[in-house]
């Protein structure tokens, strides 16, 4: 990334090789069942409180009232409901603290779960044995759940390599000299019955902070994708899906000069964060090669977009970024994305940024599923609820209900109601 866009990468890759093979112990452990059975390993710490009442979210602007549309079918098996994650960590407890952030967004189905390869050495690229154990038991327990997969295209990928020794790598993998290393993540993936793999292979490329990085050579750099592809889905079994995902804006190179074809690319992401200082949301949007023309590059190849990663950054807890960003979302309808969800990014797991943590909870918390019909308010609810883990969006005392709009609150299947007594010592 350009010195304006890096980020630091602490507490993800750069500790991931370090700790595969404790993380392989513990995924063949016990405490790691799929689904809601999942075992907390550590506990992370929630937003800190605020220590006055966060005020009312403004409406959004004003919209014409049409009656929406009807869903169209969703592009993976499954219910209507938006496909959101957040990256909460590599291994075995990042699973886990999948179902605390449910809680957390009042029993909201996280769809998405997301994880990065180590980039260090090629035995970790093709996936060490039992790293991957434990995500693929949670994407096997429900069908209509999504598992997304940052994959490296070359080792020592953190390592600074100088723009020479990438050069010549991407021309060896050009040439095939790596296949069978994507070979061989490829079986371990369908072995581990998890073919539909969503793969985000060598993201970032625009940036200088990868080796896999595309401005050495681009010409080299979209040979060497088309070939792993290529690799991967000649394999037996196999239904990946591969992610196209450049940072946001021009970085070290403009990322449609890295564009390897629409042959091999099923997804045009993009990875967005709230950066440089100073920038607003609208600036995000019209930048050249920002997030209007990651949507306008999509819908001319027709794909769809994503956002594996986003969050927030150079501005603080900026909570207009994150009802922007939501609203962003919901428009142009991603086929997933995943909050980045650690210090400084995160809402969750980082207390820096209590006010658009608030946001995020009050916008997401509950949207378990977006009905296709509107439902009357006289059908009584039959589904038994867990004590700990609401089933829905609920409308307790001491709330304001918050008018978002039709297009919102279709997206979302109803009103949502911000709650002035979220501080208060026993909650």
């Amino acid at each position: 990334m350009a010195p304006q866009h890096r980020r630091t990468r602490s507490g993800r890759l750069a500790v991931v090789a370090a700790s595969v093979v404790a993380t392989t112990a513990l995924a063949s452990g016990p405490g790691f069942a799929a689904g809601a059975g999942v075992a907390r390993v550590a506990d992370p710490p929630a937003p800190a409180p605020a220590a006055t009442p966060v005020p009312v979210i403004p409406a959004l602007p004003e919209r014409p009232r049409v009656t929406p549309p009807p869903l169209p079918a969703p592009a993976w098996p499954g219910k209507h409901a938006p496909a959101f994650g957040a990256y909460l960590d590599y291994g075995p407890s990042g699973v886990a603290r999948m179902l605390d952030l449910s809680r957390w967004l009042g029993g909201a189905e996280l769809r998405v779960g997301h994880t990065y390869l180590p980039g260090d050495r090629w035995s970790n690229i093709e996936g060490a044995p039992g790293f991957l154990d434990a995500w693929a038991r949670w994407r096997t327990g429900r069908d209509d759940r999504m598992f997304v997969l940052n994959v490296p295209m070359l080792e020592r990928n953190e390592e600074h390599v100088s723009d020479a020794e990438v050069r010549l790598m991407l021309r060896q993998g050009a040439a095939g000299r790596f296949d069978h290393h994507f070979r061989a993540l490829a079986e371990r993936l369908v072995r581990l019955k998890v073919p539909d793999t969503v793969i985000v292979l060598g993201w970032e490329m625009n940036g200088t902070t990868y080796t896999h990085r595309c401005g050495p050579d681009p010409e080299a750099w979209k040979t060497y994708w088309n070939r792993i592809v290529t690799t991967m889905r000649a394999v037996p079994g196999q239904k990946f899906r591969f992610d196209f995902a450049p940072s946001r804006g021009r970085d070290a190179v403009p990322w449609t000069q890295c564009y390897p074809g629409d042959d091999s690319v099923d997804i045009v992401g993009m990875d967005s964060y709230d950066q440089p200082s100073g920038v607003t949301f609208d600036e995000q949007v019209n930048e050249p090669y920002g997030l209007q023309a990651q949507v306008d590059f999509a819908e001319a190849h027709g794909k769809p977009v994503s956002y594996p990663e986003w969050g927030l950054f150079r501005n603080g807890d900026n909570a207009e970024y994150m009802r922007r960003m939501l609203a962003w979302m919901n428009e142009h309808k991603p086929l997933y994305n995943t909050l980045t969800d650690y210090c400084p990014h995160g809402v969750w797991q980082c207390p820096d940024n209590p006010r658009a943590a608030e946001i995020y909870r009050s916008l997401l918390s509950g949207t378990i599923t977006a009905p296709t019909e509107p439902v009357e308010p006289t059908d009584p609810v039959t589904e038994p609820v867990e004590p700990t883990v609401p089933a829905g969006p609920t409308s307790p005392p001491k709330c304001s209900p918050l008018d978002l709009g039709d297009w919102v609150e279709y997206w979302l299947g109803g009103k949502l109601c911000l709650r002035f007594d979220w501080w208060a010592p026993n909650r």
